[in-house]
């Protein structure tokens, strides 16, 4: 995450006497100076030149009978022809309005722009900065940016995945509506096959119909084969995993299977500890049989969390942090928090929050809005905007207000829904964290908890806007983490059902040259029509353009 890396950066650069600070240049020699001080002029100074020798040039060039003669050219015009100038104008303009308009959206960038960058600017003896050489300390660090931003675009499964059978089918079946993706499904088929499967399921016949299974793409076909499995050996943990997924339409007969797939798992397990070090192949499936009862225990506690057992729910979390340490990657401290929350243990919330909050560990929205909850808990019941106004913030409420700031600032999509501005649907299976994604997993099963305590949404309402101001624009970098990627729109598009309005954020803002091009074409558009409307108006006036120009030739 961007806080363990900000701290390695500032480790390095205080390690180094002679590097600069952050932000700044080494200091330039006078010769440096002197030739990025003429670089500077050396447009000007052509301007100048140039109106200089036009102006000495103008008795040889004849520029005043020239000028004349094209005056008395146009006075011979007739409307028509005016009309007929100002349409085709505005034709061409508009033509390249909308040119730049479908290049924007193609590739976010204006196309005049990038070609004047791009390719006029250094035949003028601009410099370009955008590009540098490839061993650059510029090009160095933009390239740890790109890892840095393709890091940040994992796709991670969600901690509070729903139950298929019980809660996304049964949505189906009211709405209609399919609210998982293919894209989605397809990582938790991997992601079963990643963790259920192993080298020595050829060993059990079992064990090789439920790989064969995961695999399977049609629902139906997968609980066929799942009891397949369980003809061929009644003992077959992720067969009763996958009939408690899929099969099952209420939590209570989920929470049977699991039950029955806890005391297979557990007598697997068992056997696989005794044979761990006999070899390789024994280690694999040591850890695969691990992976079953973890998977099984945690689906367990949130089946007890679903069904009033909270109590219940938080026991077989906190056993199974400390029995499996290592398995942090499944981040089940965010359901532990979800669940305390609900018990309004708070202390309990701080203690999680002070393990798994820390600068070198990933973040997510669950961590940084939990902790920002905790923070205006303790304000935000007396907290007022005209009074706040009035006196000023206490250190309380600038506490809460940062960790408000630092929350939206790693996911900017969630207050929208928690202030209830924008409707929630189901969260998908997989996240993307900053995205929009993650925000719905998290104000789905969050925004209880922020209503529960009494104006911590209006607290929120009044400063997370100001998030947006504190952050440098355009996002070169970060104010607290690592630029916001770029990719999150794309991802989020994938994980998300098409009946749901991804939040895009930032906002791509629409380049000068598109204003310039959309006010060019306006304007020649409006200056045609009067033109068609009133043609011996819009002659006269054109004829007394010409008339002031031409004074002003011969005044010169």
């Amino acid at each position: 995450m961007a806080d363990g890396d900000g701290l390695g950066e500032a480790a390095t650069a205080a390690a180094s006497p002679t590097a600069p600070a952050p932000g700044m240049s080494p200091p330039l020699g006078w010769r440096e100076r002197l030739r990025a001080g003429l670089a500077g002029t050396g447009a000007s100074l052509w301007f100048v030149a140039g109106l200089g020798l036009l102006y000495a040039l103008r008795v040889p060039l004849r520029l005043c009978e020239n000028l004349a003669a094209v005056t008395v050219f146009l006075n011979s015009l007739t409307p028509k022809f005016y009309v007929a100038l100002t349409g085709t104008s505005s034709l061409i303009s508009g033509l390249i309005f909308i040119f730049e308009w479908w290049y924007f959206h193609k590739h976010g960038t204006s196309f005049i722009e990038q070609v004047s960058v791009n390719h006029l600017r250094p035949l003028m003896g601009g410099t370009e900065s955008s590009i540098s050489d490839p061993g650059s300390p510029s090009s160095s660090k933009e390239s740890e940016t790109n890892r840095q931003n393709l890091s940040e675009c994992k796709v991670w499964r969600n901690p509070l995945n729903l139950f298929r059978g019980a809660e996304y089918r049964r949505y189906t079946w009211v709405t209609g509506k399919e609210p998982l993706t293919y894209y989605d499904m397809n990582l938790s088929a991997q992601d079963h096959q990643t963790f259920f499967t192993c080298d020595t399921d050829f060993l059990r016949p079992s064990d090789t119909v439920m790989q064969k299974a995961w695999r399977e793409r049609n629902p139906p076909a997968r609980i066929k084969a799942a009891y397949q499995a369980l003809e061929l050996n009644n003992d077959c943990a992720t067969a009763y995993v996958l009939l408690a997924e899929e099969e099952a339409t209420t939590i209570v007969d989920a929470e049977r299977l699991f039950k029955q797939a806890l005391k297979a798992g557990e007598t697997i397990y068992r056997r696989s500890q005794q044979c761990q070090h006999q070899s390789p192949q024994h280690e694999a499936q040591l850890r695969r049989d691990t992976n079953v009862l973890v998977y099984i225990k945690r689906r367990l506690a949130m089946c007890a969390r679903k069904l009033g057992r909270i109590r219940e729910a938080v026991k077989i979390m906190r056993d199974l942090m400390k029995e499996f340490p290592p398995l942090t990657m499944l981040n089940i401290h965010e359901n532990l928090l979800e669940s305390l929350l609900e018990l309004q243990a708070y202390a309990d919330v701080q203690a999680v929050l002070a393990k798994y909050d820390d600068i070198s560990l990933p973040k997510s929205a669950a961590i940084c809005y939990t902790a920002a909850l905790l923070k205006t808990r303790t304000v935000s019941d007396k907290f007022s905007p005209e009074t706040a106004s009035r006196r000023g913030l206490s250190t309380a409420e600038i506490n809460a207000v940062e960790a408000i700031h630092r929350a939206v600032e790693f996911n900017p999509h969630v207050p929208k829904y928690l202030l209830e501005m924008k409707s929630l649907i189901l969260p998908p299976e997989h996240i993307l964290k900053r995205g929009d994604s993650e925000a719905i997993a998290y104000a789905f099963f969050h925004l209880q908890h922020w209503k529960r305590i009494e104006g911590a949404l209006n607290l929120l309402q009044c400063t997370w806007e100001g998030t947006f101001r504190m952050i440098p624009y355009p996002l070169e970098k970060g104010h607290l983490f690592y630029p916001y990627p770029s990719c999150t729109e794309t991802a989020d598009r994938e994980l998300l059902p098409t009946f749901h309005h991804v939040s895009v954020y930032p906002k791509k803002e629409l380049p000068f040259f598109i204003h310039f091009t959309a006010g060019l074409c306006s304007s020649t558009a409006m200056i045609a029509l009067l033109t068609h409307q009133f043609p011996e108006i819009m002659g006269v006036f054109a004829k007394a353009v010409s008339m002031i120009s031409r004074t002003c030739v011969e005044y010169l």
